[in-house]
């Protein structure tokens, strides 16, 4: 059920390059993963470097014509996935479900073959090996054995004497709060219960590589904040490193020194919270509501009119969103006055005008990925369009 793979570096045929274009950053990044894999200073590579990691899924489907043939249909889950963990690093890889985090947990562990890319993981000896911590995003338990028992079973597997064993359990326990839970078998557990087990038993032998998937899910908030002090504790030796993936920004900013955001299977930004909120916060969102859809053509020409740099985010019905650079948008009272005026004009239903957010833009990241999951027939007469990126 927890098991350490013996294949800790794997090299696949490179993929093809993406025509998408990609964040500055993201290419930044794949270039110095690109530079650690290459380089012959062991003490200064990090301790994860993952390189244009692609994983492709091909399934059979039926034909949607009278033609009982069955046709073979591809999914990328990850698509040029590149990143470097450092020593001393928390990386976080925040995205909605489905956006590929768990399928790059699984490439990195060995658990999935990838398609094509490399990783290359600090600890390519046993010894090291068994300092590998992974906590993955299903709870592998054994449902008539113990809290405690899981915990025994474990420290011997990662081949702990059994003195220092009692040691080990007895204090994950008091940081995790589980004193009071040991005797009892995992059916009987809490879904926070269950999940904090499983968290628990990717701390044994103080990993020098450790894998987090989604370890918080299910926890209330107080049981949340003791597993993050949990992993900074644990992350104190600086020579250490960590991944965590998460769906919730508050979780990302609480205990990740990075964070890259993934959506549809690829990273579309990276760099530390502070900085990404910086980047981000240099446009101001504009979204109106029309009270009909014949007034969405006069409407955009009436908005580029007044702030000619407007990039166009998304129209949804009578809903239409705008990215507005800072620049163009000061002074902001002009602004509001111009807002007012056409408000008046064609008679708006309501409007908002409101500093860009980290937040906002991995919402609109997410509803990208929502519609990118529309899986429409040739001849439907629905286009969806692709979320217009402007320049951050």
């Amino acid at each position: 059920v927890f098991r350490i793979s013996p294949q800790r570096k794997r090299t696949h045929q490179d993929p093809k390059e993406l025509s998408e274009e990609n964040d500055r950053d993201v290419l930044d990044e794949r270039t110095r993963a690109q530079s650690a894999l290459a380089s012959a200073n062991e003490e200064e590579k990090p301790v994860i470097i993952v390189h244009n990691l692609c994983k492709e899924y091909r399934y059979g489907e039926a034909c949607s014509t009278p033609c009982f043939k069955r046709q073979q249909k591809r999914k990328l889950a990850t698509k040029n996935v590149s990143f470097c963990v450092k020593k001393g690093e928390i990386l976080g890889l925040l995205g909605p479900n489905g956006a590929g985090k768990s399928t790059t947990i699984s490439m990195i562990m060995g658990d999935v073959d990838p398609t094509a890319g490399q990783v290359q993981i600090k600890g390519a000896t046993t010894e090291e090996n068994a300092a590998l911590g992974y906590c993955p995003q299903e709870n592998p338990l054994w449902s008539n054995l113990t809290m405690k028992e899981h915990l025994e079973i474990f420290a011997a597997v990662k081949g702990i004497r059994k003195d220092d064993a009692m040691m080990a359990i007895n204090r994950i326990a008091r940081v995790l709060v589980l004193e009071e839970h040991l005797k009892k078998t995992t059916k009987t557990l809490s879904a926070g219960l269950s999940r904090k087990l499983c968290f628990a038993l990717s701390m044994f032998s103080n990993p020098v590589v450790w894998l987090l998937d989604e370890p918080t899910t299910g926890l209330d908030p107080k049981g949340k904040h003791q597993v993050w002090r949990a992993i900074h504790t644990m992350l104190q030796n600086k020579d250490e490193g960590a991944i965590l993936t998460t769906h919730h920004m508050e979780e990302a900013e609480a205990v990740c020194d990075r964070v890259a955001i993934m959506v549809s299977g690829q990273l579309r930004c990276l760099g530390s919270i502070q900085y990404l909120k910086s980047k981000f916060g240099k446009n101001y969102l504009l979204q109106i509501k029309v009270k009909g859809v014949e007034q969405g053509d006069l409407v955009n020409t009436q908005i580029l009119k007044m702030f000619p740099q407007a990039a166009r985010q998304e129209r949804i019905s009578t809903l239409l969103a705008y990215k507005i650079p800072m620049e163009n948008a000061l002074p902001l009272s002009k602004a509001f006055s111009m807002l007012e005026k056409a408000k008046q004009l064609f008679n708006l239903e309501e409007y908002s005008f409101s500093l860009n957010t980290l937040e906002q833009v991995f919402l609109e990241l997410c509803i990208e990925q929502e519609r990118d999951y529309f899986d429409l027939a040739p001849n439907t007469t629905f286009d969806w369009k692709k979320l217009q990126e402007g320049d951050p």
